[in-house]
């Protein structure tokens, strides 16, 4: 899968030679990349420009480079945003939030609103709200509400190639956090604490989810969320 790791609990370390040999290559793409910009200069396609300081905030985020991965994926939210890349502008939201800058977290806030609100890739949409059950304390709703949420994209919106798959990664992710939770341990204890916490329902934890954003993102909203839901076909 692109964005989520099915075996991200069981990693084999790299080895010491071949973590020099990954920076090595990736510094070199890295240059490679750099002297395409500056070949395009600044009469380049927005677009092609955006695509590229994006895969070069990919490359500096692998590098340890948060502080410059930001400089070059903070202008493509606003290049994506206005032509209306939904998918793209997520990307570029999740980049911001793994640069691990003083924005961060309202990038990701952000980049979940864009996800739940627009029909981009689940697996995107569900990595996204990953990050907010990590980034959530374990006594917390938020990642419940996060984790219930992964539940309901991944069913509604995976196609059928994708959705046995993700479908029990998101389950798995919602189990691990009734564990963290509530210590829940068995299917009716479970079935308690999604009643218990209004999980169920979709029109309820969406409200919720929302509220959680919210606090995220503040008042550092990147684009004008009321312009966008008037544009869409159902308010």
């Amino acid at each position: 899968m692109k964005y989520v790791n099915m075996n991200q609990f069981d990693l084999g370390a790299e080895s010491g030679e071949e973590a020099v040999a990954s920076t090595a290559a990736t510094e070199s793409r890295l240059h490679a990349l750099q002297e395409r910009l500056r070949e395009l200069g600044s009469a380049a396609d927005p677009m092609q420009r955006a695509d590229l300081e994006k895969e070069r905030a990919v490359l500096l985020i692998a590098l340890d480079k948060g502080d410059e991965a930001w400089v070059s994926a903070r202008p493509t939210i606003d290049v994506y945003v206005n032509s209306q890349q939904w998918e793209k502008a997520v990307e570029a939201c999740d980049l911001l939030f793994r640069a691990d800058q003083q924005g961060s977290l309202s990038a990701l806030g952000q980049g979940v609103w864009l996800a739940v609100t627009f029909p981009v890739d689940p697996e995107l949409t569900v990595a996204m709200l990953q990050h907010i059950v990590d980034e959530t304390p374990d006594d917390a709703d938020g990642a419940a509400v996060a984790a219930a949420t992964a539940v309901y994209v991944a069913d509604l919106r995976a196609g059928e190639k994708q959705h046995g798959d993700l479908q029990f990664f998101a389950m798995q992710l919602l189990g691990s956090v009734a564990r963290r939770h509530a210590n829940v341990t068995s299917q009716v204890e479970f079935d308690r604490w999604m009643e218990r916490l209004e999980l169920t329902d979709p029109a309820k934890f969406l409200v919720r989810l929302r509220n959680v954003i919210e606090v995220m993102v503040q008042d550092e909203w990147w684009f004008d969320r009321d312009h966008i839901q008037a544009t869409l076909p159902v308010n």
